[in-house]
C-alpha cells in the first residue's frame, strides 16, 4: 500500500497537476489539505474517473481535507469530520478506515506568529487532537497520522535553523506539542529511512526558494507501532513543485507491505 499527502493549495487550480500526479505515482491512498472548495463542489466525479473513491470535508476558500483511495480497497468507514469537544468551524481534520488502516488526514493550524492569538488556539487545537488521537491509536492500532503539521519536527527540518530561530513552524511549544502526539507511539516515516537534514516538503514562492532549497519538512506521515514493521520505504516526491503553477507543497509517501 502506498500512501500520500498533499496540501494542494486549491483543488480548484490543482486539479490537472493531482491527476497528472495519480496516473504517474499511483498510490493507493491519498491524503489532501487546502482543498479550499465546498463541498458541492468537490471534484468526485473527476476522481471517480482516475479510480479514486473519495470523502471530503470542505469550505469555501479556506482549509478543507479529503482522502482518496482506490476503488479496490471499498468503501470508507467510521467517517469522522470533527473533533468531539473541539468547537471549530474550520475544516481541518477527516478521520476514516480505509481497507484495514485507519487514516486520519490532518490540516494544522498555521498560527501565524509566536504570541498571536492564533498561536494559542494552534496550540490548544494540537491539545484537542492529541486526545483525539489517543482515544483513536487505542481503537485502531494500524493507524496512520499524515498532512500537513505545520511544524517542523527539528532543525534538520529547516533550511536555515538560525535564521527561523524559534518563530512560528519551529518554535518549542510547537514541537513540543507535536512531540507529545508522537509519543502516542507514533514513528515519523521519513525518519524511519533517512536521518540527515536537507530535505523538505515546502518552499515559499518568493526568492527562489525552491531552485535555492530554501525549505521547511512540514508535511508528516505518522503511524502506529503495529504498523512500524510493514513500513518498507518513504520518500518526499519534488517533481511536482517544478510544474506550471504548483503548489507551494509537494507530496510526501510511505510504502507499507501489508500482509
Amino acid at each position: 500500500m502506498k500512501i500520500a499527502s498533499w496540501n494542494v493549495n486549491s483543488l480548484k487550480v490543482r486539479l490537472p497537476q493531482l491527476t497528472q500526479w495519480l496516473a504517474d505515482a499511483r498510490p493507493d491512498v491519498v491524503a489532501l489539505q487546502e482543498t479550499k472548495l465546498e463541498d458541492t463542489k468537490f471534484p468526485a466525479a473527476e476522481l471517480a474517473a482516475a479510480g479514486y473513491r473519495t470523502v471530503y470535508s470542505g469550505q469555501k476558500t479556506y482549509n478543507g481535507v479529503a482522502i482518496l483511495a482506490r476503488d479496490a480497497l471499498g468503501d470508507f468507514a467510521e467517517v469522522v469530520t470533527d473533533i468531539p469537544g473541539l468547537d471549530d468551524p474550520q475544516r481541518r481534520i477527516l478521520a476514516a478506515t480505509v481497507g484495514d488502516v485507519r487514516v486520519v488526514d490532518l490540516y494544522v493550524v498555521n498560527g501565524k506568529a509566536v504570541g498571536d492569538e492564533k498561536y494559542a488556539y494552534k496550540l490548544h487545537w494540537l491539545e484537542r487532537v492529541r486526545e483525539f488521537l489517543a482515544r483513536e491509536i487505542e481503537r485502531h492500532p494500524r493507524l496512520v497520522v499524515l498532512g500537513d503539521f505545520n511544524i517542523a519536527p527539528d532543525d534538520r527540518d529547516v533550511h536555515d535553523p538560525a535564521a527561523w530561530g524559534e518563530d512560528i513552524l519551529c518554535s518549542p511549544p510547537e514541537r513540543a506539542a507535536l512531540k507529545a502526539i508522537t509519543d502516542l507511539g507514533l514513528h515519523d516515516s521519513f525518519r524511519l529511512f533517512e536521518a540527515e537534514g536537507g530535505h523538505y516538503s515546502w518552499w515559499d514562492y518568493r526568492q527562489g526558494a525552491f531552485r535555492r532549497n530554501m525549505g521547511l519538512r512540514i508535511d508528516l506521515i505518522l503511524l502506529g507501532e503495529a504498523l512500524k514493521p510493514a513500513a518498507v520505504g518513504a520518500a518526499i516526491d519534488r517533481e511536482p513543485r517544478r510544474w506550471e503553477r504548483p503548489s507551494d507543497h509537494t507530496p510526501v509517501t510511505l510504502d507499507l507491505d501489508i500482509r
